[in-house]
């Protein structure tokens, strides 16, 4: 049985609103920006919070953002379309296209080794300050010299080595072989292929008031936030110049997608997406690498795309390339938790849209307007969303930072009367939800598990009082 994925994500986009808003605020993060592509529509393109502390402007959906190591994903899609016209092999040696390099220790690594991180190359080099704004970044005659003489750490495929200057190298293999800057040649044949009018491969001070600013991490609970100003990354671009903003990333994403050849073919995707290198290091798995593609498995899914870490701008894009869905965050400072945040927005995506499966499957659909018992509701414990996800009313934890390990669906049993389901659990499992309304129907408290809990603005206001109990009765200090 099919679903209606595209009208149930649609209906769930106002929910992730809210819970991208409520986790931004509680992580004391300036602001986010979030799209989601499922098949031929965006069913969300959503901002909150600030695009810069300093003045207060408030962050938009058209703000830029600075998504450095995406930047890896589209050098190696502008690589595999140089493979597919026969101009560059993936065995080609580097010295091939950088004559500079001959006669060094990377004079022999490949192309292919580059693009998955297994050419044991030097990650930024031996002083690379510039990304912390201690200096500049390299031009292409810095990078050459540094790559010559200090390039070496590993002999190819010894060990996964995560290399910036390694991929700024795979910019200067496009620039010889396609005769142009690699600036000009991925803005042609990525950004303007797309139609992408938000995005490109270098910063540009030509839209400086357009960008989101960057801001410092906090090293302690009471830091205060300082702006970070945006600076040209030169021959590094390839590795961590572009910029763009989640609606465009969403675009970019779905042509990964199989069955869509607008930059690559099927095949040159096979060999992107598939698992060149697992990471592992101290007895654990650190993560999975194609060719310029990160890989992860969130629930069911098998994604693929990158992370970004620019001085002030972290930034999370996944794709998966059978379902055709694309999640993308981008946050404005150096301790964003845009990864977490995709992560979240994954499987709150994949609750309701297996909740909706299993209605299909089971004929369970309820006759019953779901949004009147929906709302934000806190106590002293915590606080607590209940919300439709999928045609079915669940309890979310929204401060948890996977909402798969704070959720649990309830069933409407009468007209103000719940149940969580019947699971095993530590929780109250299987008793009774009682909501509690003014005269015009509005909830008023909630009572789960035996203690209330009520509308969080009613509840924050009681607390600031001093004297909960007051207001609330059922609550004292």
């Amino acid at each position: 049985m099919t679903i209606d994925r595209t009208s149930i994500l649609r209906s769930l986009a106002p929910y992730l609103e809210q819970w991208l808003a409520f986790q931004g605020a509680y992580r004391r993060t300036p602001g986010l920006q979030a799209a989601i592509r499922v098949d031929d529509e965006v069913v969300l393109d959503t901002a909150w919070g600030s695009a810069d502390l300093e003045t207060g402007e408030e962050l938009t959906t058209r703000h830029l953002f600075r998504i450095a190591s995406h930047s890896k994903t589209m050098t190696a899609t502008a690589i595999l379309q140089l493979v597919e016209a026969g101009t560059v092999r993936l065995d080609d040696p580097i010295e091939q296209w950088v004559p500079e390099l001959e006669g060094t220790g990377l004079a022999g690594v490949s192309v292919r080794e580059l693009l998955g991180h297994q050419g044991g190359v030097i990650r930024d080099g031996v002083e690379n300050n510039f990304w912390q704004r201690g200096g500049e970044f390299l031009d292409r005659e810095a990078l050459i010299a540094g790559a010559r003489s200090d390039g070496v750490v590993f002999a190819p495929n010894e060990n996964f080595k995560y290399s910036n200057i390694g991929f700024s190298l795979l910019g200067l293999v496009i620039e010889a072989a396609t005769g142009r800057s690699y600036n000009e040649h991925v803005s042609e044949s990525i950004a303007t292929r797309l139609g992408l009018a938000d995005s490109g491969p270098e910063y540009d001070p030509e839209r400086a008031d357009e960008y989101a600013a960057g801001h410092t991490g906090l090293t302690a609970g009471d830091d205060s936030r300082h702006r970070i100003e945006h600076v040209d990354t030169r021959a590094m671009a390839a590795a961590t110049g572009w910029f763009s903003t989640a609606r465009d990333l969403t675009t970019y994403g779905a042509a990964h997608w199989f069955g869509d050849v607008t930059l690559v073919s099927d095949a040159s995707k096979r060999l992107l997406q598939r698992e060149e290198s697992r990471v592992e290091a101290h007895g654990r798995e650190l993560g999975r690498y194609g060719l310029g593609f990160e890989l992860r498995t969130i629930g069911d899914r098998d994604l693929v795309g990158h992370s970004g870490g620019y001085p002030g701008h972290i930034t999370r894009t996944w794709i998966d390339p059978t379902d055709r869905l694309v999640v993308s965050v981008l946050t404005n400072a150096v301790d964003g938790p845009a990864d977490a945040l995709v992560t979240g927005l994954v499987q709150l995506i994949d609750l309701a849209l297996d909740a909706a499966r299993a209605i299909e499957e089971d004929d369970t659909a309820v006759d019953t307007d779901l949004s009147r018992f929906t709302g934000r509701f806190a106590n002293m414990w915590g606080v607590t969303d209940i919300v439709d996800l999928g045609g079915r009313l669940a309890s979310v934890g929204p401060r948890a930072p996977e909402p798969i390990g704070a959720y649990q669906f309830l069933e409407v049993v009468g007209d103000d009367e719940l149940r969580t389901e019947s699971v095993p659990g530590f929780g109250a499992t299987g008793e009774r939800v009682l909501i509690e309304r003014s005269d015009d129907g509005a909830i008023t408290a909630v009572t789960m598990g035996g203690m209330t809990m009520w509308p969080i603005d009613t509840y924050r206001r009681a607390l600031a009082s001093g004297r909960p109990v007051d207001t609330l009765a059922r609550m004292s200090l």
